[in-house]
């Protein structure tokens, strides 16, 4: 499942392509007919993510909700204007099996060389003919010979402009709301740092997880106490943290939740500015190049399963908890 850099990047490339654009919408598959009449004709003037939840919002106090969930995906055609995140990882934004991103260090002012070899960090460049794909997996770019292409698949809703089409396939959620409904949405997701990262936020969730007897290891999947965190950022923060995953919320001393909470916000926003959930610090420039290029070098703990800990040398534990799969080190985080 996308998690919460994934859906900023993906809202990122709406705001490029589409704010301040008539959209055209359609249901190609059915499922999405009313709604897409709703939309069609109206002007596109806002795209923005609550973790792991993205909103569109239209003309006329309309907003598009999107939950992608497991296998949810879009794809975007035509003369795509690639942002430097995006270009940066040649349209890999984010995904779970990544193929990688390769940049010249960890310099955040570092050369960074998209698709078509052009600075991606200092110069946008031209729009280009393409095909791009953005979910969790398989996300990769090629040619495009006709616009707008034919819809692939079973498309629950296309928006299109002139020049840029966007398909919605397999989302979780797909549904038309006003704004109170948003805020109603909105009210029920725990903090997002990249929308709030003021103390504010930071005393919700602090307060939040130490009220509840349920695992630390369960509660930062839970997306009504913090939004955006994955599997990947669950098991990675809570390793960077030496917390054991086990421990209720409530007995997880005060400052080692907050800790959570900052490291959170700054490994966040790292994702969303490579497009790869980078976990490792203080890495020279050779070792940056190869963390972002292969996540066997990239996190500590996640798919180490039986390999030994980077710290202690422990073996790397994989168990169920959730029904998801939790990959921690039980003697770094005894």
């Amino acid at each position: 499942m996308p998690e919460g850099h994934s859906v900023h990047r993906i809202t990122r490339q709406f705001e490029r392509n589409f704010v301040g654009h008539v959209v055209r919408a359609s249901s190609p598959q059915g499922r999405f007919a009313e709604g897409a009449a709703d939309l069609d004709g109206r002007r596109m003037t806002d795209a923005r993510a609550v973790g792991k939840q993205m909103f569109l919002g239209f003309e006329g106090d309309r907003w598009l909700r999107v939950h992608l969930g497991m296998y949810g995906a879009w794809d975007f055609a035509g003369d795509i204007l690639m942002d430097a995140t995006i270009a940066s990882s040649n349209g890999r934004m984010g995904q779970t099996s990544q193929k990688g991103t390769f940049l010249e260090g960890p310099n955040p002012d570092a050369v960074v060389l998209d698709a078509a070899g052009e600075n991606s960090i200092t110069s946008i460049g031209a729009p280009r003919r393409t095909r791009l794909r953005m979910s969790e997996s398989e996300r990769e770019g090629d040619a495009l010979e006709a616009f707008p292409p034919e819809p692939v698949g079973q498309v629950r809703v296309r928006l299109l402009t002139e020049s840029v089409v966007a398909d919605l396939r397999g989302p979780t959620a797909c549904e038309v709301l006003d704004p109170p409904q948003v805020e109603q949405v909105v009210a029920r997701l725990g903090p997002d740092p990249l929308i709030d990262d003021g103390a504010e936020a930071e005393e919700r969730f602090t307060s939040v997880v130490r009220r509840k007897p349920t695992p630390i290891g369960l509660l930062l999947m839970d997306q009504n106490v913090v939004s955006g965190i994955g599997n990947v950022y669950r098991a990675e923060l809570l390793f960077r943290a030496r917390q054991n995953p086990h421990t209720p919320g409530r007995q997880v001393p005060e400052e080692h939740v907050r800790h959570l909470w900052r490291d959170w916000a700054r490994l966040l926003r790292i994702g969303v500015e490579t497009g790869q959930m980078m976990t490792m610090d203080d890495l020279d420039d050779e070792a940056w190049r190869a963390a972002m290029a292969n996540r066997d070098d990239r996190h500590w703990v996640y798919k180490r399963e039986g390999l030994p800990c980077r710290v202690c040398g422990t073996n790397v534990v994989m168990e169920e908890l959730g029904g998801r799969k939790l990959y921690w080190c039980p003697y770094c985080q005894a």
